[in-house]
């Protein structure tokens, strides 16, 4: 194509992206490939979040209380028809094909040739090959007519290079007696069991690998627990496919799904498979939270990649998204990695992961869990060494949130930058103390903060099947009345060990948050909490 810009474009801003480092060049993409792009367009003029949320963090905890109906939230945040209007008019003169529209998620799109999605968009699609293989891209950012430039918010699906990686670690070897069931770990963090999450759904990212239902039928047998209600949902063409390896994506897929299904077995737990690439992942968490089949209550999300390896453009597409979330009543909990303060970064600067460094997000870490008699249990940060450590540290991507600003968040060790911190609680995560579960036919011990996601997720679902109705957005709750979770010893905090540049000191801190849960105090804080007129109901079960 010409490398003169079209009369009239303009770059969209956020939208460039650095190519991996070892990505290298192959040539042009045959012009007459099919491609499917994801458009997102802006929300409504005066549809701001903000002001909603933060009224529902003041005076009590009225975020605890009702949210918004779909049907209130399409009328406040759904694309408008106008806008809508304009992006297919842009795809009618540049005869790309409208694949489908998704108002509530105000997301379009759009399918057509490599040459004709290069002539809408004003660049070069290249091919590149890493070690995974070979995949699409360009450089510089993406350019859009002037009538969309303050429409369109992202534009994903040019490129689909790997971006996120699964939070998960294998024992290595395992001593005996060290290693525990979803189940026992539960127990031991004292949550509600009576309750087993009947009438939840909990959601999980997957992007990549697959599950088989007969582990999870050998699995939960093995527990003398029901098996759950699993269904598999495909985005952008990703289904489920398992690999046959448990050490790869499998693992993950099933230690999400055995976590929840262990603890919650009442739920339905919805699997949302997507391809591995900035567009699978925002396409699977906007499906996920606006999917009228399943209605999820709460999200769980163990993949994800250090913040420097999004584009802006990326990580607002996700953050709005989980703003959707809050406003809808949906918790959602991402593990806050596995590669210590660095993030498996090793560019002399310590790096937070994305998605957990949303302030929407409720991060998860990780610990090093030892049971006692008697249900007793002591915890430090887990810190194996490189890329064996909990994720935690200052945001670069995020501001310092106004709920966050009493909890003595740390300096950036970077810059000295006050961010939002990371992460906000924590669970076991050393896959020395790790989970037993089941993958392509084989027993094995896992951990990582990937771990931590589904085990928060599936309190949550707990939480939600007592009180009648879903505690959405958790975080500032969680820090405005940190004194009376304190007080009600609603966490086990951990006050010894560091990941690397930041060391767990009482209260909260940027490797474990507040600390581990105990569900039970947790839960009978909540209901403290609890909006004035609500009933509170007794565990069911």
């Amino acid at each position: 194509m010409s490398n003169a810009l079209p009369h009239g474009y303009m770059a969209l801003v956020g939208s460039e992206r650095n190519l991996p480092a070892q990505a290298r060049l192959l040539g042009s993409v045959d012009p007459q490939e099919q491609l499917e792009v994801s458009l997102y367009l802006r929300p409504p003029a005066g549809s701001d979040l903000t002001s909603l949320l933060q009224q529902r963090t003041e005076s009590g905890a009225p975020h605890l209380g009702p949210h918004l109906t779909r049907v209130e939230y399409l009328s406040r945040r759904g694309a408008t028809a106008e806008d809508i209007a304009t992006v297919e008019r842009f795809a009618h003169d540049h005869q790309l094909t409208i694949v489908r529209i998704d108002q509530p998620a105000r997301r379009m799109t759009l399918s057509g040739t490599v040459a004709q999605i290069s002539s809408a968009f004003a660049l070069e699609i290249q091919h590149y090959a890493l070690a995974e293989g070979t995949f699409r891209g360009h450089s510089g950012p993406i350019y859009l007519p002037h009538e969309l430039s303050q429409i369109v918010v992202g534009v994903f699906g040019i490129d689909n290079f790997p971006l996120a990686t699964p939070y998960i670690r294998y024992a290595q070897k395992p001593a005996a007696g060290s290693s525990f069931s979803p189940r026992d770990v539960a127990s031991l963090y004292d949550f509600p069991l009576k309750n087993d999450g009947k009438g939840q759904t909990v959601a999980i990212i997957e992007l990549g690998g697959g599950y088989r239902t007969s582990d999870f039928q050998t699995y939960f047998r093995q527990l003398n627990v029901h098996m759950p209600n699993v269904v598999s949902v495909s985005v952008d063409g990703a289904r489920n496919s398992p690999t046959g390896d448990p050490k790869g994506p499998d693992g993950e897929v099933d230690l999400d799904i055995e976590i929840v299904g262990a603890i919650a077995p009442g739920a339905t737990i919805a699997v949302y498979f997507a391809p591995n690439s900035v567009q699978g992942f925002v396409d699977a968490i906007t499906s996920a939270i606006h999917d009228t089949t399943h209605h999820p209550s709460v999200l769980s999300i163990s993949w994800g990649a250090p913040e420097d390896a999004w584009s802006s453009q990326g990580i607002q597409a996700m953050d709005q998204a989980f703003q959707d979330a809050a406003a809808l009543g949906v918790s959602v909990c991402c593990a806050s990695g596995d590669g210590g303060a660095w993030d498996g970064e090793y560019d002399g600067r310590a790096h937070v992961d994305f998605p957990a460094s949303s302030p929407y997000a409720l991060a998860c870490g990780g610990t090093t869990l030892t049971a006692g008699r008697n249900n007793t249990i002591s915890e430090t940060v887990w810190n194996n060494g490189p890329d064996r450590a909990t994720g935690g540290g200052v945001s670069d991507a995020f501001a310092l949130p106004s709920w966050q600003t009493d909890a003595n968040v740390p300096p950036s060790v970077n810059d000295q930058h006050i961010g939002r911190g990371v992460p906000d609680i924590a669970g076991d995560a050393d896959p020395a103390t790790g989970y037993q579960v089941r993958a392509d036919g084989s027993n094995i011990v896992v951990g990582g903060t990937s771990a931590v996601a589904p085990l928060w997720a599936a309190l949550i679902a707990l939480i939600n099947q007592q009180r009648k109705q879903p505690l959405g957005y958790l975080n500032p709750v969680l820090y405005q009345h940190a004194s009376l979770f304190m007080e009600n010893a609603a966490f086990h905090d951990i006050t010894t060990g560091d990941n690397g540049a930041y060391q767990a000191v009482p209260g909260w801190d940027a490797c474990t948050g507040f600390g581990s849960p105990d569900g039970a105090a947790l839960l009978k804080t909540l209901q403290q909490l609890t909006t004035p007129g609500m009933k509170e109901v007794k565990p069911e079960g």
